[in-house]
Parts: C-alpha cells; sequence; structure tokens
C-alpha cells in the first residue's frame, strides 16, 4: 500500500465541493476516507444548500493529481454523497472567514487600524487591551492580513475554512437526482 503524505513538492491544493444527502454520519466517512488514505484536510466545512435535503461539504487539501482521482472514485461510493467537484480557482469563488484578536494598546492601535483599513475588514470588538478583527476573503489574503498583525500579538484566531461556488448562473445540485431547481 502506497502512503502518500499531507504535503509533498508535487502535491498541490484542491477544493473539492461535496453535495451529500442531509443525513447523520456524512461527515464522518468523508473524513475517514481522507485519514485512511494519510492525507491532512487543510479545511474542511459543511454547510446547508438551497435545498433542505442536501448539504455543501467544501474539503480543501494538498493532493497530488493520481491520488485525487483515486479519492474522487471512493467518495462516489458512499453512502449518500451525490456529486463531487474538484473546483478550478478560475472557475470558482472561494472565501473563508476569519475572526483575529490582536494585543492592542494606546500605542499600536492606530497601526492596527490602518491595517485594518488598507485590507477593508471590519473590527467587530474593541477593549482597552484588544481588538477582534472579522476578514473575508481568499486564503492568500487571510494569510497577509495574519502576516502583519501578527507582529502585534495575535492572542487568539479561528478560521471558517475555505467556502466555494462554482461562477455563472448554475447550480452544482441541477443535475442532482430529484432536484426541485429546474429551467436553468
Amino acid at each position: 500500500m502506497a502512503i502518500y503524505p499531507a504535503s509533498t513538492p508535487y502535491s498541490e491544493r484542491h477544493t473539492l465541493s461535496v453535495l451529500v444527502e442531509n443525513r447523520p454520519g456524512v461527515l464522518a466517512r468523508i473524513a475517514g476516507l481522507f485519514a485512511r488514505r494519510a492525507f491532512n484536510i487543510n479545511s474542511l466545512s459543511v454547510s446547508p444548500t438551497e435545498r433542505p435535503d442536501i448539504s455543501r461539504v467544501t474539503v480543501t487539501a494538498d493532493v497530488e493529481q493520481v491520488p485525487l482521482e483515486q479519492i474522487i472514485k471512493q467518495l462516489n461510493k458512499l453512502l449518500h454523497v451525490l456529486k463531487i467537484v474538484d473546483l478550478d480557482n478560475m472557475d470558482a469563488v472561494e472565501r473563508e472567514l476569519v475572526l483575529i484578536k490582536v494585543a492592542a494598546n494606546e500605542t499600536n492601535r492606530s497601526d492596527i487600524l490602518e491595517i485594518v483599513r488598507l485590507f477593508r475588514v471590519r473590527v467587530v470588538d474593541v477593549n482597552p487591551e484588544s481588538m477582534t478583527i472579522e476578514a473575508t476573503g481568499n486564503e492568500d489574503k487571510i494569510d497577509a492580513l495574519l502576516g502583519l498583525l501578527n507582529n502585534y500579538g495575535v492572542i487568539e484566531m479561528v478560521r471558517s475554512g475555505s467556502v466555494a461556488l462554482t461562477r455563472g448562473p448554475h447550480a452544482l445540485s441541477e443535475k442532482v437526482v430529484g432536484s426541485e431547481i429546474t429551467g436553468r
């Protein structure tokens, strides 16, 4: 059995959009498939869709192309998995949310506010010793923001993981059997 490490010089970041039936245990089976193949999931997001019976799982991972194809084939065999798409950066809009609590006092608060203005993000909480900043954007924007804020002391941080949609007028769920969305 070949084991592919979580990240190799030849692997590249892939974003999979997986439509699943809204049922218990589906997420565990998806995550378990990645774990059994020794791949680290960079981010994982699960949310409802435009249909109450379908959820969208967005998975980002560093994977080589050949093992990725094997993972997609195995995902397709899982119970309650309806559709899988490997999203291309050019054909999809991908964003994540981050909340960052940074050490802020009288002397550095104006510098932090300048970074907030430059990145067009929001301050959502302020107290005498810290500020909490909310930012949305692609991974590069979030990483660049964190790089600058690390100089002031990041106290706490949480990232949502990526969510993504294909560009254009069509929905991924259109071709799912029993789709309530028609006429597109």
